[in-house]
């Protein structure tokens, strides 16, 4: 959007998003299969070079009633900044930390990206066990793995379970698979995060246990429901485990959890030995790669998955050198935070998804990460603006903006990560005004009564914002 100075650049995804407002050419995101092809109005344009801030005072008179709004709650943390121009037009409680609910995960995409890099892919890999016709198969963090080709509509692309069992039957050659040991030792730690009650997990399948295998980041069946949550398997590393048995012609009596031996080490005797065949413990057997991470940062953000935001706050863990478990990822989550430049003090995570009601994350550090994505100084993160839901079109925010009929006009425009928990309804983002001047904000609200009241007046915060002639 802008870089330093106020040289306007376009950097990344928001290169001529709105350049249908000018006549030119535009590109905008494919929308998923399983909807009509829509029509949808330009999205996100880069800030004009000619245009000038908003007036604080004028923007100050729009938003007072709208931020002051009862469906909101009690307490409500906001902050309005020109990313052109680095000018704060409206805040509220800005540095003070409230519950953020899911725009948590606008940090965890940030910090991924810069700790791993858009194009890093992760590995499930098989290797030969400590006798022979043993395998093991090794989570690799790659929550977003599916189960076989039919799978691919809920991750489309994403490494399959029956393509490594096929490796795996062809390494094997004459020798018979006997039993599946499942190694989870990549993620350490509980596997369930402090403010995560046991109806998040089962039946309420907001999230899984977190573990370093599973398919469909623990989904029972490869299905994404906006509201209702998804039956999540009880232990995903194990039933993935069973499921792979299947593939091979194991029992799934015989899959147990273990960890792989060394390459070269426990060598078996000659004699237990297959006729004909040589059996080395830790041999790879068989390996699939995820898609590039910038992908599963997409999905992350578009579908507000727990289970994705927690892996990939593991990689950031392991890319520091920490335990990769909710504590790991935290502190290294605050550590590239304020590596970046940013207030990393001003997050208190128990974990990457938002989940948690114990979270603290002021509107002040959202905005200055969106900036920071927006700005070009580091072009990895300008991916976070691919995934973030768009007005009325996509993702979570793809039946928002409709009501009241004042909020449509926002449709298309605003890109933005929801939140919401019990009580708790948030919304951060990017917006494009009429006057073509690009704003990042975030608003935070907490004790609301009704969750659909709340993100209506929510969205018409930023409706007002687009619509501001200001």
């Amino acid at each position: 959007m802008v870089a330093v100075v106020g040289v306007v650049v376009r950097p990344g995804p928001v290169d001529g998003w709105l350049d249908a407002l000018s006549g030119k050419p535009d590109a905008t995101p494919t929308p998923a299969a399983t909807t009509p092809e829509p029509t949808p109005t330009p999205v996100l344009a880069a800030a004009g070079s000619d245009g000038s801030a908003p007036d604080p005072a004028t923007v100050k008179k729009a938003l007072d009633p709208l931020v002051g709004a009862a469906a909101l709650g009690t307490t409500v943390h906001i902050q309005v900044v020109d990313v052109a121009s680095d000018t704060v037009l409206y805040e509220r409680n800005a540095d003070r930390m409230n519950t953020p609910a899911s725009t948590t995960k606008v940090l965890t995409a940030a910090t991924v990206l810069a700790a791993r890099g858009p194009a890093h892919r992760l590995e499930t890999r098989v290797v030969a066990g400590s006798r022979p016709g043993e395998v093991v198969i090794i989570g690799g963090g790659d929550a977003s793995l599916a189960v076989e080709e039919d799978d691919k509509d809920l991750f489309p692309g994403a490494a399959r379970l029956d393509d490594l069992a096929a490796q795996v039957k062809k390494a094997l050659g004459g020798t018979k698979a006997t039993r599946v040991v499942v190694d989870t030792s990549l993620f350490k730690g509980p596997e369930t995060a402090n403010g995560w009650s046991a109806w998040d997990v089962s039946p309420g399948g907001q999230v899984a246990r977190i573990q370093s295998l599973m398919t469909n980041a623990g989904r029972v069946e490869p299905v994404h429901n906006e509201f209702g949550g998804d039956p999540r398997y009880s232990d995903p590393a194990l039933s993935a485990g069973k499921l792979f048995a299947e593939m091979i012609g194991v029992s799934g009596t015989a899959v147990r959890k273990g960890t792989a031996p060394a390459a070269g080490n426990a060598a078996t005797p000659a004699a237990s030995a297959p006729a004909g065949t040589a059996w080395t413990p830790g041999a790879e057997l068989g390996k699939v790669q995820s898609p590039p991470l910038v992908q599963i940062v997409d999905w992350m953000l578009q579908q507000s998955d727990n289970v994705l935001a927690e892996a990939l706050a593991r990689q950031v863990a392991l890319a520091a050198g920490q335990e990769a478990s909710f504590a790991g990822a935290a502190a290294a989550m605050n550590a590239k935070l304020t590596e970046l430049g940013l207030p990393g003090d001003q997050a208190r995570l128990n974990d990457a998804s938002g989940l948690s009601n114990r979270n603290g994350i002021t509107p002040d550090l959202l905005v200055e990460t969106l900036k920071l994505a927006a700005g070009g100084q580091h072009p990895e993160l300008s991916n976070i603006f691919n995934g973030l839901p768009v007005a009325g079109w996509s993702g979570t925010l793809e039946t928002r903006f409709a009501t009241p009929s004042a909020n449509e006009t926002a449709q298309g425009i605003v890109r933005a990560k929801t939140g919401s928990l019990s009580g708790v309804n948030t919304l951060a983002g990017v917006l494009v005004t009429k006057e073509r001047q690009v704003l990042a904000f975030a608003i935070m609200a907490k004790g609301g009564a009704d969750s659909i009241t709340a993100r209506q007046a929510l969205d018409k915060i930023a409706a007002r914002l687009v619509a501001c002639g200001c």
